[in-house]
């Protein structure tokens, strides 16, 4: 009998697994490459050296960690991916890969990531990396998201801890420019996700999550992303005032800061949502350019 080609029912799972792309998909790439900038900028801040490849392997474990933490995320809110436009198209609820091997992947990298931080680094950056993880896993995803508005703004903590990590594989201990750090992005953690949640409330209304602009609505979802963004400008200045960074980085995130600021208090004043989107891209190159700005101040020798 000649072979026949085995045909695949729509959502099924091939027989010989997922793609490699699919698992990459996992990881979330794009919150990723801000995890590790922000874990290389408390790097270079932090006081003291560390071997190059100590450094390397550091960021490597961040990064690992943080894919496991994405890849665990999206094996346990794949019902609510489903149901949003725009994350139906990821791996799990697009039926290309199987549950358990999504858990089992993110599992499996989060131990080694821990792991590996923790002999290779020091066990203060492994413990703050198991406690990101965690943090991530079970507060955010699994406790908060599903049950109160005000998910992001506790569940943001997460993403604040990458700083601290690289600060700590560097000294031992989490200091004060760590902490610094950590309230910069703690801080600008909801003014960013409610800008994003405002353009995209109709998705997480399908999807039954209670995200402010659903809860609230949009009206009080602007008046707390404009009280975000006024406490964001002294905690944007907060590194040099510690001494952590100089005044080239100051006035440089006095500017920004002031900038996000006018761009909140337009959303704030006007009639629709239309500002939203122009503030949540503004904010991805706000973080982007403060944390630059600290490396450049500190890698270039001179008046920077």
């Amino acid at each position: 009998m000649a072979d026949r080609p085995i045909e695949l029912t729509a959502g099924a799972v091939p027989i010989d697994g997922p793609p490699i792309g699919d698992f990459l998909a996992l990881l979330k790439p794009r919150v990723m490459s801000l995890v590790v900038f922000t874990a290389v900028t408390g790097l270079v801040l932090a006081p003291g050296a560390i071997h190059p490849v100590l450094a390397a392997i550091a960021v490597l474990c961040v990064a690992v960690g943080a894919g496991a933490a994405g890849a665990i995320n999206m094996w346990y809110e794949r019902d609510i991916d489903a149901a949003m436009a725009r994350t139906r198209g990821r791996p799990l609820p697009a039926g290309r890969m199987k549950p358990g091997d999504a858990l089992g992947f993110g599992s499996v990298l989060a131990v080694g990531s821990v792991s590996v931080m923790a002999l290779a680094v020091n066990w203060t950056a492994a413990a703050l990396l198991a406690l990101t993880i965690a943090f991530y896993v079970f507060v955010y995803t699994i406790w908060l998201k599903r049950r109160t508005p005000q998910n992001i703004v506790i569940g943001g903590a997460a993403g604040a801890f990458p700083p601290m990590i690289g600060w700590a594989a560097v000294t031992g201990d989490v200091g004060l420019g760590g902490i610094a750090l950590f309230a910069l992005i703690f801080m600008w953690t909801p003014p960013h996700f409610w800008a994003l949640s405002l353009y995209r409330s109709g998705d997480y209304a399908a999807a039954g999550v209670p995200m402010l602009p659903v809860v609230s609505g949009g009206d009080e979802t602007k008046r707390q992303i404009l009280l975000y963004s006024i406490l964001l400008v002294p905690v944007s200045l907060l590194p040099s005032f510690l001494g952590v960074t100089g005044l080239v980085y100051a006035a440089v995130a006095a500017a920004m800061s002031v900038a996000f600021l006018v761009l909140a208090w337009q959303l704030w004043r006007a009639e629709d949502h239309a500002g939203a989107p122009r503030l949540f891209g503004f904010s991805i190159l706000y973080l982007f350019v403060l944390f630059a700005t600290m490396i450049v101040e500190r890698v270039i020798p001179g008046p920077v």
